[in-house]
């Protein structure tokens, strides 16, 4: 394996646990903002866009490089003269190289996407984390605020009756301040319950692409080991 190709293997592995750390509950997303927000990953923010950028286009070159040699060997496998079995054996041998090639440029390059979007996706939880804390927490004062005002007694009945009109208004409108936190925490709530259904979403696809992966994989292996015996069998 030449070195380009052992970097961006190199990659893809680093990829893959970068995502097993994103997708299983070990952090939670509140840690996570954290980790982004820090100091030295919001020194490389400015730049990390660019970087970004410049990876994906590398991606995408070897990606069609590898499909540029796949259909050069592929061609030459199927006009190859079955007298020279080495020279088919090798050109047997650049066409494996040449899908493996294939599939890393691919999972690196879709990986990249995944985990870009799953750093999206826990940023937007963890938001949605703390705004649904702080409005809990607001919920909760306007309830103590109406117990204290509805403990207090007064004496006199214009003053108690000037004591139950200002009640009765302070009543109303914690009640509307009340079912307007209610009803925001409702929406935080459905909004936190569609992330998590995309992330499983995002998670259940990375898997079954990795398993399409070792099926190819092992079907090629298969291939080539009927190839070989067949090349035997006529010699």
């Amino acid at each position: 394996m030449s070195l380009q190709w052992t970097l961006v293997a190199g990659y893809l592995y680093f990829e893959i646990v970068i995502v097993l750390l994103l997708i299983l509950p070990i952090i939670p997303p509140t840690k996570w903002q954290k980790l982004f927000k820090s100091r030295f990953l919001q020194s490389l923010a400015s730049q990390a866009s660019f970087y970004f950028l410049v990876l994906l286009v590398i991606l995408i070159l070897l990606l069609l490089d590898a499909i540029r040699e796949i259909r050069k060997y592929s061609t030459i496998a199927v006009h190859a003269d079955h007298a020279h079995l080495d020279a088919e054996m090798q050109g047997n041998m650049k066409l494996f190289r040449a899908q493996r090639n294939l599939y890393l440029s691919g999972f690196s390059l879709f990986l990249s996407l995944v985990i870009r979007r799953l750093v999206s996706l826990i940023s937007a939880q963890a938001t949605l984390l703390a705004q649904s804390d702080a409005a809990m927490r607001q919920a909760e004062s306007a309830t103590t605020t109406a117990k204290s005002l509805l403990s207090q007694k007064t004496i006199g009945e214009s003053a108690e009756n000037d004591s139950n009109e200002a009640h009765d208004k302070v009543l109303s409108e914690l009640k509307k301040q009340i079912k307007h936190l209610q009803t925001k925490n409702e929406e935080l709530g459905h909004q936190l319950l569609k992330e998590k259904k995309d992330k499983e979403a995002i998670k259940s696809q990375a898997e079954s692409l990795a398993k399409e992966y070792d099926r190819l994989t092992d079907e090629h292996l298969k291939t080539e080991c009927l190839k070989s015996n067949g090349d035997k069998k006529s010699d």
